[in-house]
């Protein structure tokens, strides 16, 4: 079993906050429905930082053919 379940303390608590996140969310939709457009265009951002990780440089393709045709 599971290190979380070990004592009937931990089981009550995961119960708990279960519960209390169900109620959260369906008493709350409205309201995070009303964010999500929000949330989605500040999250915009996030895949360019880490797209952009595997370049070397700012260097364009055509930069990259000449520099390596150049080496020979």
């Amino acid at each position: 079993m599971s290190t979380i379940f070990r004592s009937r303390t931990s089981v009550v608590l995961v119960a708990f906050l279960a519960i209390a996140a169900f109620f959260l969310l369906t008493e709350h939709t409205a309201h995070v429905f009303g964010v999500l457009p929000y949330v989605l265009l500040l999250l915009c951002p996030l895949p360019h930082v880490f797209m952009h990780h595997g370049h070397d440089g700012h260097l364009s393709h055509d930069e990259e053919q000449h520099s390596g045709g150049d080496e020979r």
